[in-house]
């Protein structure tokens, strides 16, 4: 008879399963703990996406330079690029620039700009009046649009930050719901 005893594998299943769904319960939770972690420090680099009311104030006595950049998502088979690639602003001063928006695919769709400001603290400074991100951009094949951007650079933005780059990346939401 063989007096060998079969070793207990439920103990350390029972942990490997436990640390499987910490992990997954962790992975879930990583998106809300870092926007809340963002809205905090301020470091997120996201604008608002609502319009902002035009400012009332000038600062005529300093310039902050708005560095302009645009990025396609792959496959959209559109171009996408700013007017100019920077600017230099009053802070309070009101300025409107457009980007340049071009299907070259065959077919019609849709695009949406996602904005993103570099440094991550000067986004809450970063006012947008109106933005061709606030809606879905629809361009038939080959068509052309010019998208505007009114905006202005808060005055109580901090001496230090004398230049920000905003950066847009535009995304294929053909067939999305909105």
């Amino acid at each position: 008879m063989d007096t060998q005893t079969k070793p207990d594998n439920r103990k350390p299943l029972s942990w490997l399963i436990a640390a499987t769904v910490g992990m997954f319960g962790f992975a879930f939770a990583l998106v809300p703990l870092y926007d809340v972690f963002c809205e905090i420090t301020g470091i997120n680099g996201k604008t608002d996406d609502v319009a902002a009311a035009q400012s009332s104030q000038v600062d005529t006595s300093r310039l902050v330079t708005v560095e302009f950049v645009s990025y396609i998502n792959p496959g959209l088979g559109w171009e996408f690029e700013p007017e100019v690639k920077s600017l230099q602003v009053h802070p309070g001063q009101t300025r409107t620039i457009n980007y340049r928006a071009v299907n070259l695919s065959g077919a019609g769709g849709t695009g949406q700009a996602v904005p993103s400001v570099t440094p991550g603290l000067a986004a809450q400074y970063l006012n947008k009046i109106e933005c061709f991100c606030f809606n879905s951009q629809p361009l038939d094949a080959g068509q052309k649009a010019e998208l505007p951007l009114i905006f202005y650079v808060d005055p109580e933005i901090p001496d230090d930050i004398e230049r920000m780059t905003l950066a847009y990346t535009l995304f294929n939401v053909a067939g999305k719901a909105e």
